[in-house]
């Protein structure tokens, strides 16, 4: 019997790689018996995620300290299958990739398999055509490419949520307009391809967060003007605030307002500093004629007609005529680097888990 209950080394160091799946073929492999596995599984140092497929006890509860337990289900899931035709697709692929999903979102792992379909506990597994250039291996796991992701997502999302996802990739550079569309032109046959035609549409690519985007469609819906996003406001050479949305004549920001930032402020800054920082910010350009909406997600909802008339009695006054400052509209948004944001994203590049192996 294993004195220590833990799994080998030559195990243990791949499955850190799989946030710590490892399979029954892998143990017995390294001469590891029926017993030990049991008895490790009865004392609790190991877990049983599906039959035949385990997890350190350490190793889940790190996962779930680090809120990944979506990878762990995919992984282990897919180690079940042992599939190789079988790739992560849909909400699942969306997770891998970092980007905002509805959050209503069904918790089993999706996947795609050109051969085979399938229902499982936990997971659901589609037939569908996968060409290789739709296909690719992002850290730990087998999955579709963000391309072809979006195109299946956006096929079955509401709006709001399929145009964030796609707006959030064209922030991050995952993919491009054009390799959506190639996608989307081999699926032309398939259901719901029209609103993921119109999800790519309009989206902008400079929304920095799902309130951004949600903000810039509700804005449309009530028939408001269209703002310009990503617009820094300069003054005396020196880069005060980046607007989220800025509408040019009335010298008006538009400003999304998500929780996230006030809880983990950037730079090292107190929320209370942050919310000073920004204070003092907005009362100097104030005071030289710039307004501010800010929004949050309640106005997005019950609150929409009292801030379509807050904005149009804004847009109804003419801004400055003479303006110290000055706009400058960016081509594009701003990526901060990592898989983190307000949807609860992670850096899941690699997802190993415990530190170096």
């Amino acid at each position: 019997m294993l004195t220590s209950l833990t799994s080998p080394l030559a195990v243990d160091h791949p499955a850190r790689r799989r946030l710590g799946v490892f399979c029954s073929a892998d143990l017995a492999a390294r001469g590891v018996t029926e017993r030990e596995v049991r008895t490790a599984v009865r004392t609790g140092v190991w877990v049983r995620l599906r039959t035949g497929v385990f997890v350190r006890a350490e190793d889940l509860a790190e996962v779930e300290r680090t809120g990944r337990r979506p990878g762990l289900e995919a992984l282990a899931v897919t180690a079940s299958l042992d599939r190789s035709s079988a790739v992560l697709s849909g909400a699942t692929a969306a997770w891998v990739w970092g980007l905002p999903r509805p959050r209503d979102a069904a918790a089993v792992v999706q996947l795609t398999d050109p051969y085979r379909w399938r229902r499982g506990r936990g997971y659901v597994m589609t037939r569908a055509s996968l060409p290789d250039d739709e296909v690719t291996v992002r850290g730990a796991y087998r999955v579709t490419t963000a391309a072809r992701t979006l195109a299946d997502v956006t096929r079955a999302w509401p709006e709001v949520p399929a145009v964030a996802a796609v707006d959030a990739a064209l922030l991050r550079g995952l993919t491009t307009r054009e390799e959506l569309s190639r996608v989307l032109d081999r699926q032309a046959c398939v259901p719901g391809v029209p609103r993921a035609v119109r999800a790519l549409e309009l989206a902008d690519g400079r929304a920095e967060s799902w309130l951004e985007t949600a903000g810039r469609l509700t804005f449309a819906a009530l028939g408001l003007p269209p703002f310009v996003p990503q617009v820094e406001l300069w003054l005396d050479g020196r880069l005060l605030k980046v607007a989220d949305g800025w509408y040019a004549d009335a010298a008006v920001a538009v400003e999304f307002d998500g929780r996230v930032k006030y809880r983990r402020p950037r730079y090292g800054r107190t929320p209370q500093e942050e919310l000073w920082q920004e204070k003092r910010t907005e009362d100097l350009l104030r005071s030289h004629g710039v307004r501010f909406v800010r929004v949050v997600a309640d106005d997005l909802g019950a609150g929409r007609t009292e801030l379509d008339r807050l904005v149009r009695r804004h847009l109804a006054a003419d801004g400055p005529t003479v303006r110290a400052f000055t706009e400058v509209p960016r081509p594009e948004g701003r990526w901060r680097g990592g898989d983190a944001g307000d949807d609860g994203w992670l850096h899941r590049t690699d997802d190993r888990v415990g530190g170096p192996a």
